[in-house]
């Protein structure tokens, strides 16, 4: 298929954008392949290149010739177009609902993009499973790195290599596969170096109406403890929700095989609820005329911050029990890849200093929803906006963002990273040039060789500049474990991303300038004293009268 047979009208003059807290700019409308383009010949305009899978719907409103599209985009933002002629109009218009809902993963634009950038490192080969494991192996021998998934034929959503307990063969791990949703069978999700306890993720266990059962996976997880000692299995669904899933051929680790675990139920939304919270909260947030009691009334219909509370209370509670109870955790809900990835990544981030570096984040993103298995192709096609009735688009990533923002809010200088850097993840999970988040899993990446046709979002953001700019200037490395609250006041609305194109963040902006210039001249006056420092002391060993005095 050719773009151009999609293109009905490619070039309109006389268009004039409108974008809140912007002044308008009349310029020349273009449609390519892949962009929305507005260019004017006004001094000191920004041009307008928005990506066609950036638009979530578009709406179209007349008043005599004068045609306007509305345009909604999945990073939140809302513009307007003002078209003179009705015909340019309405074929803008379906160019662009038609260019916006392509079907082909392999007509996105990462497939047609050549970086403008010196691509210093492969953001491809930066977080390899081999490369995590070799870590693992410096501090225990008790794991090892299996290959039975190299073909994906195991289970068709973990990534060729996975960690599994040393004394568990490639058999036993096959026969698990066949007892667990998707064939996730329970691998090793994090390693806690101060007490060696883990965390392991898994599908949910086939048990069934009839109680099946699997001695192979029994031994696979009772491989983890230590002699002695309990673990804890997380199920991120109620009681309710775990029992009915048995009917449907799903289920719950019985007590009766899994003696030396405990079972916590903890209630977290399922997708389609996540989607319908997004939907009324982005709206709310964009209702300029409530009053005080029916903004905040919206804002609690959301249910959006309940979510994140529970996300966060469960993720501390996973961190808790290896922590501070020493003991080992499995965590998993239905299919192990939604809610369970947000438990035992955040579970990391609270856990695990590194995770809170820019790159120990990336690795975390990498590892446990990448090459993990969350769907991103399927989560993020729509955004809040879309007209069409959710089937399976769930904000799962973007509310882990969210429960990553209210820690680093709480701990404001033990993250190296700024919220910049969860904001451009954000944006970049649901469109954007590079191939990082195309595809629902390891095995979509290889069969659509991205890493030989795209540019991975990893080497951008490692380029100096990048690094740079989405640096936290307070950050001071922070070995211990942080526990945040998570009492509904501690929580708050994440206005850089749900507020962001409603207010003008030119004083937000001003006052960030201004502590960035802060932190500078405390660090110049501090070098300073410290080099007075070492003067006075080669004049005290110089002079033993200094000495004495």
């Amino acid at each position: 298929m050719e773009f151009a047979e999609l293109i009905k009208t490619p070039r309109v003059d006389g268009v004039v954008l409108h974008r809140p807290f912007l002044p308008t700019v009349e310029g020349t409308l273009c449609l390519t392949g892949h962009h929305l383009i507005l260019s004017s010949r006004q001094d000191n305009t920004e041009e307008l290149w928005l990506l066609h899978s950036n638009i979530d719907s578009i709406e179209k409103r007349f008043v005599g010739s004068l045609g306007s599209i509305i345009v909604k985009c999945k990073d939140l933002r809302v513009i307007q177009l003002d078209i003179p002629g009705m015909e340019e109009c309405l074929n803008i218009s379906s160019s662009i609902e038609a260019l916006s809902t392509l079907d082909s993963v392999s007509l996105m634009y990462p497939f047609f993009y050549r970086p403008m950038f010196e691509v210093i490192e492969d953001g491809w080969n930066s977080f390899l499973p081999q490369d995590a494991f070799k870590d693992l192996e410096s501090m225990t021998d008790e794991w090892r790195l299996s290959e039975v998934n190299t073909d994906f034929s195991v289970c068709p959503s973990y990534p060729p290599l996975v960690a599994v307990p040393k004394d568990v063969d490639d058999d036993t791990l096959r026969k698990v596969s066949t007892f667990r949703h998707g064939g996730r069978f329970p691998v090793l999700s994090y390693y806690h170096k101060k007490n060696g306890m883990v965390m392991m993720r898994a599908g949910q266990p086939l048990t069934g109406t009839n109680g099946r059962r699997c001695k192979e996976d029994e031994k696979l997880i009772n491989a983890t403890l230590r002699p002695g000692k309990r673990g804890y299995i997380i199920d991120t669904r109620t009681v309710n929700v775990a029992q009915q899933a048995k009917a449907r051929g799903g289920g719950f680790e019985l007590e009766a095989n899994y003696p030396q675990w405990r079972r916590i139920h903890k209630a977290l939304e399922r997708s389609n609820v996540l989607q319908d919270s997004l939907i009324k909260l982005v709206e709310a947030c964009n209702d300029q005329n409530h009053s005080m009691d029916r903004w905040l009334s919206k804002l609690e219909a959301s249910s959006w911050q309940s979510n994140v509370k529970e996300i966060l209370t469960t993720a501390c509670l996973a961190a808790q029990c290896i922590d501070r109870e020493g003991a080992s955790v499995l965590v998993h809900g239905t299919e192990g890849t939604d809610s369970t990835l947000q438990v035992t990544s955040l579970a990391q981030i609270i856990l695990d200093p590194t995770c809170r570096t820019i790159r120990g984040f990336q690795g975390l993103v990498e590892r446990e929803w990448l090459q993990a298995g969350h769907p991103f192709q399927q989560r993020c096609s729509q955004s809040a906006f879309s007209n069409t009735k959710p089937r399976v688009e769930a904000p799962v990533f973007l509310l882990f963002l969210d429960c990553v923002w209210q820690i680093l809010r709480q701990f404001p200088c033990s993250f190296e990273f700024c919220e910049s850097f969860l904001v451009l993840l954000f944006e970049h999970a649901y469109a954007s040039q590079f191939g990082t988040f195309l595809g629902n899993s390891a095995a979509d990446r290889s069969k659509l060789s991205l890493p030989e046709k795209t540019v991975s979002l990893w080497s951008w953001v490692n380029r100096p500049q990048e690094l740079e700019r989405l640096s936290n200037p307070l950050y001071e490395a922070n070995s211990l474990v942080i526990w945040p609250s998570v009492a509904p006041q501690s929580l708050l609305l994440w206005e850089g991303v749900f507020l962001r194109w409603n207010r003008s963040s030119k004083c937000l902006d001003e006052a960030y300038e201004e502590m960035v210039h802060i932190i500078e001249y405390n660090k110049e006056l501090q070098n300073k004293v410290n080099s007075l420092r070492r003067q006075l002391a080669e004049l005290e060993t110089e002079d033993p009268l200094l000495q004495e005095s």
